[in-house]
């Protein structure tokens, strides 16, 4: 720059035409409004984050501020910066691990050489490729470089102080696609995945139980050594692991035998042992239970009396000297407690249930028969339905109570214009209704299920009556059987002289008849006596063919 400056306003003209900040050669600014914090010091050159030996990465930019950018002084060329004004480049999208950088309007008479002395002070140059077409590819050492690079898209390169066209170029880098890079990045990816797995395997052997400790050899010394450690109930587990992994690896023989008998003979004492501990086990959560349920009631039974304590409350004499703020407490409280008693009383009938239903699958495994099941079912429910039935009672006539007292203190106090007294009336009829509702439902449903229950009690006796009936006709069978068996006359004979003589030889008749009205082509004869054989073994051959 050999201007002569004695015109210092055409200066500052041409440098901002340039798009430079206003200096003098002294680096003094000359427009006074000019802002001293853009780090120009007097007679050094701007410092910029791509000048040689700094080697840093431009500071964070805001979005909304436009990007002020020096002029680059380099041994053969000079970079002028672009106009701030204008938007940035436009770039592709940058591939994974990306260290090639495309360089585009390089000057014609631009070497390698002055390609190396621009993009080095960028970082580390691997390789150039360059073209005859004024473009290049350059590949850096490391992928932050490329981002230094992309800083100098856009800068008007022009080669020492001539200002002809083949000196001068405008600069355009841009993120470039490589095999090497991408190879490089698949690599480094492979590598972290394979410190990821190892990282994680370590962290699961870390993780893991230790495993257990290895089972010894079969000899005698450890036979003798583990026959006497499942005599021993704190070691039985551990040895009779071991003698597990013995039998499973085949060290049973003929010389062995004995020892192993024994040691199963020894494992075997210990059922006894075993089957007493669980009945203590299931002895102490009997106890347990019982201990539970003895505590639920006794809560139970303080929970009634409080409830009774907040309906004693509640009612007209002690209800008219509350204030409004304690009558709501009062109710609220009512209500809480009603809501807890109703939950643990669940419990308890549920615990109960429990255990009727224990006894009955008692019961049920010792009779066997559906029919019974399903009758103490029906009974279990029933009882049920009674006891609901029962407590709906009590409560209704509970209800009824309250209404009368209510009517005869409301006669007394003669206050038929107080509306608190109406609208407890209106509650409590309403209240009154819907359970004398409930109780016909629950009525209802108890009749249903007692003819139900007389339904299968008829279906009972009418199923043993048809087992004693065929019982009946078994034994007459067999009856019959054995009197046709002891006859020996033919029975054409005694067709032809008498009718059927005995009951057996009429049941042979009847069964041969049926059997040939099933087969209406005929069968022959030692079928017919094969199908009597099944059906009895008394009967032989000779009997078939005489009936």
């Amino acid at each position: 720059m050999t201007l002569p400056m004695s015109d210092p306003t055409a200066w500052a003209t041409a440098m901002n035409n340039l798009g430079m900040t206003p200096l003098g050669i002294a680096g003094q600014p000359i427009l006074p409004d000019f802002d001293p914090a853009l780090g120009m010091m007097t007679g050094i050159p701007p410092i910029t984050p791509m000048m040689p030996g700094l080697g840093i990465v431009p500071p964070p930019i805001p979005p909304d501020m436009p990007v002020v950018k020096e002029i680059i002084h380099c041994k053969s060329c000079t970079l002028f910066p672009p106009n701030p004004n204008l938007p940035p480049p436009a770039t592709r999208e940058r591939p994974p691990g990306c260290k090639t950088v495309f360089v585009g309007g390089l000057p014609e008479n631009g070497t390698e050489q002055i390609i190396v002395e621009v993009f080095e002070q960028c970082g580390e140059i691997i390789a150039i490729r360059k073209s005859k077409k004024n473009f290049c590819h350059i590949r850096f050492a490391e992928e932050y470089m490329v981002d230094k690079a992309l800083y100098l898209s856009g800068y008007r390169i022009r080669l020492g102080s001539s200002t002809d066209k083949k000196d001068t170029g405008r600069l355009h880098v841009d993120f470039a696609q490589a095999r090497d890079d991408l190879y490089e990045w698949e690599c480094k990816q492979r590598m972290l995945a394979r410190e990821e797995r190892h990282r994680r395997r370590m962290e699961e052997e870390r993780l893991r139980p230790p495993s257990p400790p290895p089972v010894v050899h079969y000899s005698d010394h450890e036979c003798s050594i583990v026959a006497e450690k499942l005599k021993d109930d704190s070691k039985f587990s551990e040895a009779v692991q071991t003698l597990l992994t013995w039998i499973e690896r085949g060290e049973v023989n003929r010389r062995s035998a004995n020892n192993f008998y024994s040691m199963i003979q020894s494992a075997n004492s210990h059922v006894r042992r075993l089957v007493n501990e669980k009945a203590a086990h299931e002895k102490d959560m009997e106890e347990a239970k019982e201990k539970f349920k003895q505590a639920l009631s006794g809560i139970l039974i303080q929970f009634e009396q409080i409830v009774a304590v907040y309906h004693s409350a509640s009612k007209q004499k002690a209800w008219d000297h509350f204030t409004k703020a304690q009558r709501k407490n009062i109710s609220v409280w009512c209500k809480q407690a009603e809501e807890i008693r109703n939950i643990h009383n669940d419990e308890l009938m549920g615990i109960r249930r429990e255990e009727e239903m224990e006894m009955s699958d008692d019961e049920i495994e010792e009779t066997t028969e559906t029919k019974e099941t399903e009758e103490s079912a029906l009974v279990s429910q029933t009882e049920a339905l009674k006891e609901e039935n029962d407590s709906l009672r009590w409560q209704l006539d509970a209800y009824r109570n309250e209404v009368e007292l209510l009517k005869q203190e409301q006669g007394k106090a003669h206050r038929e214009d107080d509306p608190n007294k109406e609208q407890q009336l209106k509650l409590l009829q309403q209240a009154l209704q819907g359970m004398q509702q409930h109780l016909l439902k629950v009525q209802e449903e108890y009749k249903r299920k007692e003819a139900e229950l007389e339904k299968i009690k008829d279906d009972k006796l009418q199923v043993e009556k048809m087992l004693e009936n065929l019982k009946e006709k078994e034994s007459c069978a067999s009856r019959l059987c054995a009197s046709s068996q002891d006859s020996d006359y033919p029975l054409e004979k005694t067709l032809n002289s008498s009718p059927i003589k005995s009951e057996r030889e009429a049941l042979l008749v009847g069964i041969i008849s049926t059997f040939l009205h099933v087969h209406p082509f005929g069968a022959s004869i030692e079928y017919i006596c094969s199908y009597l054989h099944r059906l009895d073994n008394k009967s032989t051959t000779s009997t078939g063919k005489k009936t």
